[in-house]
């Protein structure tokens, strides 16, 4: 499948923490409940906003500096309370779907490329009724070993590629600074773009468009809407 010559991207991959959906309010609750429940310090409010969107075992082992045999219970907790409480404590953002609709109505092939597990990233996207219009959902591998955004990017475009799709310019869109990273550290950078969609200001360095809300997208991947 090609895309008209006139498009700047022939395909495009969706961050969904911060992008596609505000899950913030779920995460955050989460990760307070998890963290009281092994017995860690609670971080202030602004350091767990910090966390939504990098890949959760950076945030145990980087972030809050657990060794593995802690990473690996910690994660435990989350998972179970984030499935059964907060995976559906978040909302779209508005016209987001449009977004996606009117691309997939293009013909614009599009695939997610999200640091969180793929389960519960399909989860949330059934509940929103949004998979119709997504062509592959690509995340983090359920037992984590694939959370890198590099590696979810290049696995991606991976998929995209084998159902014959063009991903001679993909471009991905984002919202964080590890989006923006992850785009430019892939493996195959030289095609890849990024589009910050909603970075703060000092994260934002590095992609080639901003766009200040989700219908901003639609000039900057179909310019002819």
């Amino acid at each position: 499948m090609t895309s008209s010559p006139e498009r700047p991207f022939t395909a495009v991959l969706f961050d969904l923490d911060g992008t596609i959906s505000d899950s913030a309010p779920g995460i955050i609750e989460s990760l307070t409940h998890t963290f009281r429940q092994v017995g860690v310090p609670v971080p202030d409010q602004d350091t767990l906003m910090s966390f939504v969107g990098p890949p959760i075992l950076d945030t145990f082992r980087i972030a809050m500096g657990m060794d593995d045999e802690l990473t690996e219970r910690t994660l435990a907790v989350y998972r179970e309370h984030y499935f059964s409480h907060g995976a559906l404590d978040s909302r779209m953002y508005p016209g987001i779907d449009v977004v996606l609709h009117t691309l997939h109505e293009a013909g614009v092939p599009i695939s997610t490329a999200t640091s969180k597990p793929e389960t519960p990233a399909t989860y949330i996207l059934e509940h929103y009724g949004l998979t119709g219009d997504i062509d592959v959902i690509t995340g983090a591998s359920d037992d984590e070993v694939r959370s890198a955004k590099a590696d979810v990017v290049e696995e991606a475009l991976r998929r995209l590629d084998a159902r014959g799709f063009d991903i001679s310019r993909p471009v991905l869109v984002g919202d964080r600074l590890h989006d923006v990273e992850g785009g430019g550290c892939a493996r195959r950078p030289d095609r890849l773009r990024r589009v910050g969609g909603t970075a703060p200001p000092a994260e934002a360095a590095g992609t080639v468009a901003q766009a200040a809300t989700p219908l901003d997208l639609l000039p900057i991947l179909l310019p002819s809407t």
